[in-house]
């Protein structure tokens, strides 16, 4: 299994987030997955990709995720795009792996 690390990067104001979103899901939900081939963790929203209502949630749930506040979550690259990259403010990237290998334990990747 590849390391979902790969969707994790350093970032001088905090760590950078690699995603790949699918919109429209019964029930929010990060993170689902590591998508290998992608390099990508994998999130979930009930917001159509419309208005900006998924990015909205999307950051919604990053910032729950992290306990941190929207405000602290940016969509750097993506804003129309299935995949997005998003800043994490004030956080380290050892911080920000520690708690997505605990929530990603006894994951499967997708493929």
């Amino acid at each position: 299994m590849s390391e979902f690390t790969d969707a994790v990067k350093k970032h001088k104001d905090g760590a950078l987030i690699d995603l790949l979103v699918t919109t429209e899901s019964d029930k929010a939900i990060f993170p689902v997955g590591y998508n290998q081939w992608r390099k990508r963790l994998e999130i979930k929203v009930c917001s159509p990709a419309k208005d900006n209502r998924a990015n909205k949630e999307i950051v919604n749930a990053v910032a729950d995720f992290f306990d941190k506040k929207d405000k602290d979550i940016t969509v750097i690259s993506g804003e129309k795009n299935r995949q997005k990259t998003l800043l994490v403010r004030n956080i380290s990237l050892e911080h920000a792996v520690t708690k997505l290998r605990k929530a990603l334990n006894g994951c499967k990747e997708i493929n």
